[in-house]
This record gives structure tokens, C-alpha cells and sequence, in this order.
């Protein structure tokens, strides 16, 4: 018995993921999802806090203030793509969230040595980066997450 016609059952944005009906979704991509929305909320939150400084205080350096803002703001921006693409479970989230876990992860490297070195900053920033890389690598995360954009119909 068909549920619908052939255009629907084509369609990425009516297909159910992988593992059940629709709606239903395997923990680790809940898991996931949470995880990269704490990232999400955390970087806006840096943003946030970087525009009321430029605006508040006077830095050192103005382009470098700027520079700083808009960096963050693209990358805020990014992951906030991320995040909407998980939760529509778009293929291309992989890559795009695994090159951010590896930016995040080379500055928790980073913060555990060092001058500077904040140890508790950087495995706050590893130990989630790892934990999301594993889970979208595990196999009922990449079949929840390989809806592809339609093509442009010729």
C-alpha cells in the first residue's frame, strides 16, 4: 500500500530518518544536536560579550577589536547553520562539524599550554569537541544525517 505519491516519497524534506518513523531519531543524535547547540549558545554568547566591549572600553587596537567581532560573528553564524542542518538531518553537517570540533579542539589545545594557560578552558573546549566528532561518526548519526538538498529538476 502506497502512502503517498512518488514526488513525496522523493522528496528530503518528507523522508523519515533512518531508524524508524517519522520524527523518530537515535539518542546520539539527540546527544549531538544538545552538544552543538550548547556550542551554538556559548559563541553567541562570546559575541555578545565582544560587541559590548568594542562598544564599552576602549581596546588597544580598533581593527584588531573589529576583526576579533566579525570573526566571531561569522563562525556564531556557521554553527548556528550547523545546528539547523542536524536537526534537519542535512548530510553536509559532517564536514562542517567536524572542521569547527577541530578549530575548537586546536584552542583547547591551545589554552592547556602555555603562558597563558588556562587548563580548565581547554578541556571544557576538548572534551565536547571529541565527544562530537565520535558521535558523528557513529553509524545511526550518519543515517539520521544523510538527507541531501534536492537537485535543481533538469
Amino acid at each position: 500500500m502506497t502512502t503517498g505519491s512518488q514526488d513525496d516519497r522523493d522528496d528530503p524534506t518528507t523522508s523519515a530518518p533512518a531508524g524508524g518513523p517519522r520524527g523518530a531519531r537515535p539518542a546520539a543524535l539527540w546527544l549531538l544536536i544538545v552538544l552543538l547547540t550548547a556550542e551554538f549558545l556559548l559563541l553567541a554568547t562570546v559575541s555578545a560579550f565582544l560587541l559590548v566591549e568594542l562598544v564599552t572600553v576602549r581596546p588597544a587596537s580598533y581593527p584588531s577589536a573589529v576583526a576579533l567581532l566579525v570573526l566571531s560573528l561569522v563562525a556564531t553564524a556557521w554553527l548556528g547553520a550547523v545546528v539547523l542542518g542536524t536537526v534537519r538531518g542535512r548530510a553536509w553537517i559532517r564536514g562542517a562539524a567536524v572542521t569547527w570540533q577541530v578549530l575548537q579542539g586546536a584552542i583547547g589545545v591551545g589554552s592547556l599550554r602555555g603562558q597563558f594557560a588556562e587548563p580548565a578552558i581547554g578541556w571544557a573546549l576538548l572534551v565536547p569537541a571529541v565527544l562530537v566528532v565520535v558521535l558523528l561518526l557513529t553509524p545511526r548519526v550518519v543515517a539520521a544525517t544523510s538527507v541531501r538538498d534536492e537537485q535543481p529538476r533538469a
